[in-house]
């Protein structure tokens, strides 16, 4: 079964995303019971050393402190955290395990942190897998360490201001994505296609992708005060992971599943300064990096067109794109032609058809209105 509009962009958006950290941003989140617990500790500003993990994991830190082994509660964590020492919780937050433990992480681990607690906080995070907390008792911060790199957890009201900030600069990049998207469409319909105008919405494609990625971990840390944001998000960036997967297979100069798959890593992997060399993803793509772009013809396989007709399966988009081999020729295909495509038959043939023809006259429509 084909994926849900919007299912296929959120898949994308977490496989971007480091898993650890925004596992752990999701359990400190605005509305979670721990978020509570730590905000508790922070207004009063007594400070606290949080340890997350199996315990007999840990238990090697372990120096002092009480075994306690008791549910978790905001209340009873405030309290605990009054103490000098350590807090220890299980993985899920849903125990405390230990209190007022003094932890001894190994002191030849290099760090960088000048404060005790938060040298300590460094350590046993590059130490071990543990989630780490560190709340600072006079500055009122507080620290995750995960895999020993930090982050350092926002006010709502500065997470939402930067959240929106991004949202306004998303929706620059998805109205310039959407220029560009529809005049390589009616270069398409007319056979007139470059290399230049397939790589432009490639790269901007990529720019609004890499936006939503950081939008998305701002929701993972607003918590329930992000739904507006996500809703925003997810209208904002309907139809681009289709649209980007589409015109890879489209352009890639050889396009079998193995290009795609190594394609697609290298554009998520590529640094910033790359995505703006349009060498680097001509090369990408398969061709020559020192083509000259603006003049190198290109033409579609279809795979672009045909996913924005309603209703077509993936798997009998490809066999046409496999029967007929570019757009250019199932445009001059005839309704016969296209019926005796595996999948397609009379009624399918019409609407494809139909499809093609209102896809030429949308194009048209959009393309006035942007000028």
């Amino acid at each position: 079964m084909a994926p849900r509009p919007g299912e296929e962009l959120k898949d994308e958006l977490e496989s971007r995303q480091e898993p650890r950290l925004v596992k752990a941003l999701e359990m400190v989140a605005p509305g979670t019971s721990l978020r509570e617990g730590i905000d508790n500790i922070v207004h009063a500003r007594t400070g606290g050393l949080i340890v997350m993990g199996d315990s007999d994991d840990l238990a090697f830190l372990y120096s002092g402190g009480l075994k306690l082994d008791i549910d978790y509660t905001p209340a009873f964590l405030y309290q605990l955290a009054k103490m000098d020492g350590a807090l220890v919780l299980n993985a899920n937050a849903t125990k405390i395990v230990w209190g007022n433990v003094q932890l001894t992480p190994d002191p030849t681990i290099l760090t960088l942190e000048t404060g005790t607690r938060h040298r300590t906080a460094e350590r046993i995070s590059k130490q071990t897998e543990a989630l780490v907390i560190a709340i600072s008792q006079r500055r009122e911060v507080v620290s995750l360490y995960v895999d020993g790199a930090k982050y350092i957890l926002e006010d709502i009201p500065v997470v939402l201001a930067k959240a929106n900030q991004a949202l306004a600069t998303l929706d620059k990049y998805r109205s310039r994505l959407d220029q560009v998207s529809t005049r390589l469409t009616a270069l398409e319909f007319e056979g007139g296609a470059t290399l230049h105008d397939v790589l432009t919405v490639l790269q901007r494609a990529e720019l609004v992708t890499r936006m939503g990625v950081e939008i998305e971990r701002y929701i993972v840390e607003l918590g329930t005060e992000g739904r507006l944001i996500e809703m925003q998000l997810d209208e904002t960036m309907v139809g681009v992971a289709g649209d980007k997967s589409a015109l890879v297979h489209d352009y890639l100069a050889e396009d079998t599943d193995e290009n795609f798959a190594v394609a697609f890593d290298q554009l998520v992997r590529l640094p910033h300064q790359d995505l703006l060399d349009f060498g680097r993803l001509a090369e990408l793509l398969g061709y020559d990096r020192k083509v000259n772009t603006l003049d190198y013809p290109v033409s579609p396989r279809g795979y672009r067109i045909l996913g924005r007709i309603p209703r077509l399966p993936r798997l009998v988009v490809q066999r046409i794109v496999q029967e007929f081999g570019g757009l250019e020729e199932m445009l001059a295909a005839t309704d016969g032609e296209l019926e005796t495509v595996d999948g397609v038959g009379e009624i399918r043939a019409k609407d494809i058809r139909e499809g093609l023809r209102r896809q030429q006259e949308i194009n048209l429509v959009d393309r006035y209105l942007q000028t």
